[in-house]
């Protein structure tokens, strides 16, 4: 058996960034050789990775990127075990070495969570970004995974809070510029809605809004023959708070309104599509 010296060690530890004693082990299986006890270090983290795949990923990032000459944009999250994890600075760079992969993906190709881990990194593409993943649980020992993807095209705009936790891709149509970019993924991240427009809304859910509403003013003792007054208000309310175009913009500083009216303002701006991730959400 070669002798494995502490040079030999150490310099594998730089390479790889593990445990002194565990590149002493793959050197020694190696019998010395640094380029075959990479690959075994790497088999054996591919092999702790699936071991962890269980545990429960409760925090993470949501990373977005858009490449402005191609028109096309993605959103991501990225979730890991622990918060000092999710703010890592290794971490933090393989979810935007994922996202760039994911918008690199010609356009009519469909992006799934488990094909992120099959595409070629921006930074080495003879490597995946399944390669990088391993590389990166062995050394910090936690699970991760691709949760969700989604990916955008046209004129695009996006967002991600402070914390890494929220973000928002949105596309439009029409002259919209930078500031009006950036304001509707701010207001969509404060305001949380749950459809772009009125006919985005699954009837079903609105009947039974209805149904609700109808409920209540008839239990309420209100008069029959302002009954349906009374459940269309508060369908206007519904959908003033949940639908996007018919929420009150939130920076009423530079508009006082709602999001269509201000879309309406600006050149009748089309609001065509949005995504709003939020890990765990």
């Amino acid at each position: 058996m070669a002798e494995i010296t502490a040079a030999q060690v150490k310099a594998l530890r730089d390479r790889t960034g593990l445990p002194m004693m565990d590149c002493k082990s793959a050197l020694a299986e190696a019998e010395g050789n640094a380029d075959k006890a990479v690959d075994i270090l790497r088999k054996r983290g591919a092999a702790a990775a699936d071991k962890r795949a269980d545990r429960e990923t409760g925090e993470g990032r949501i990373v977005c990127c858009i490449d402005a000459a191609k028109q096309m944009g993605a959103i991501l999250e990225f979730r890991c075990e622990t918060a000092p994890v999710a703010n890592n600075p290794e971490f933090k760079e393989m979810a935007e070495a994922f996202v760039k992969a994911a918008v690199a993906v010609p356009a009519g190709e469909a992006v799934t969570p488990e094909r992120v881990l099959d595409l070629p990194l921006p930074s080495d593409p003879s490597r995946k970004c399944r390669d990088l993943l391993t590389d990166v649980v062995n050394k910090i020992r936690e699970n991760m995974q691709v949760v969700r993807v989604e990916r955008l095209q046209g004129t695009l705009g996006s967002y991600v809070h402070f914390n890494g936790k929220l973000g928002v891709l949105l596309q439009v149509e029409g002259a919209a510029d930078a500031e009006l970019l950036s304001d509707l993924c701010m207001h969509i991240t404060a305001m949380k809605p749950t459809a772009l427009s009125r006919d985005a809304v699954d009837p079903a859910l609105i009947e039974k809004e209805r149904e609700i509403a109808r409920e209540l003013a008839l239990k309420s003792g209100k008069p029959a023959q302002i009954v349906d007054k009374i459940v269309e208000g508060k369908i206007s309310r519904w959908y003033s708070e949940n639908v996007l175009l018919d929420q009150e913009f939130a920076n009423v500083d530079k508009f006082k309104g709602t999001v269509a009216k201000l879309l309406a303002s600006r050149g009748n701006v089309k609001l065509v599509a949005y995504q709003r991730f939020e890990v765990g959400g």
